[in-house]
């Protein structure tokens, strides 16, 4: 709503994309929605550590997009990445001793949060194709609009009936996320991809799982089991390799 108002006041013409940007920022849009959604709710079958480290991994999928689709090769130090970073996930879901609000699913927590990685590697990627010919609030206007149309579709389909006005909690999380989170946040995520390649920019959001885990620990009274914390140790090692050695791969391309 607040970025439609904006459009309003710019001139609705300042929009207007190609058929194929629009179809690309349609998919990129579904993307962000499936990775909301995802993340969302895995935090009800894992812990909020485990939740936000899984889904940090996006740098592991766009380098394998680049890789697979854009024949840029990964280097040997790359590729024992990838390796560690798979033990480290291993010992991640494996150890996790915290019983999340609904206990019993950890793996489905796991996939869940992995799905909300790969849903917004998609996004990344789909942007990163009409970046140079769109400026960013074009680009977060379309995308940010067709995600919430696929969430409000997705959220009727499943009965799921917004908070009551007088949950000022709930409401004052939503408005949270909304406004810093998503027009901050994910907005100047999106700005960066004019400078950065989709994996650089997902670097930056590798001392999320850190902070999210403190703050878990405080708020929530969620540990963490020492194995746990080694394969965290060895996963975002794993992917800050895997970001270092990007440019290398790019040049060798």
């Amino acid at each position: 709503m607040i970025l439609a108002l904006l459009a309003a006041l710019r001139g609705p013409s300042r929009l207007l994309v190609t058929r194929r940007q629009a179809i690309v920022l349609a998919i990129a849009g579904v993307s962000l929605a499936v990775h909301f959604a995802t993340w969302i709710a895995s935090l009800q079958y894992t812990t909020v550590a485990i939740s936000t480290l899984l889904v940090a991994t996006t740098p592991i999928f766009t380098a394998l997009y680049d890789a697979i689709a854009l024949k840029r090769p990964l280097t040997r130090l790359a590729q024992g990445a990838f390796v560690a970073g798979g033990i480290g996930l291993w010992l991640i879901v494996g150890f996790n001793r915290t019983p999340p609000p609904i206990p019993g699913h950890t793996l489905l927590g796991a996939a869940l949060a992995l799905a909300g990685a790969i849903a917004i590697a998609v996004y990344f990627l789909l942007v990163r194709g009409v970046r140079e010919s769109l400026d960013t609030r074009t680009i977060v206007t379309h995308t940010y609009t067709w995600a919430a149309l696929a969430l409000v579709v997705a959220s009727a389909g499943a009965h799921q009936a917004p908070p009551q006005l007088d949950n000022v909690t709930a409401w004052s999380g939503i408005l949270g996320m909304a406004l810093i989170s998503q027009l901050l946040g994910h907005t100047a995520m999106n700005a960066s991809l004019r400078w950065f390649t989709p994996s650089a920019v997902s670097f930056s959001t590798l001392l999320e799982p850190a902070i999210a885990a403190v703050l878990a620990l405080f708020i929530f009274g969620e540990s963490i089991a020492p194995a746990a914390i080694a394969g965290a140790a060895i996963l975002l090692a794993s992917l800050g390799v895997v970001l270092r050695e990007e440019p290398l791969a790019e040049t060798n391309s």
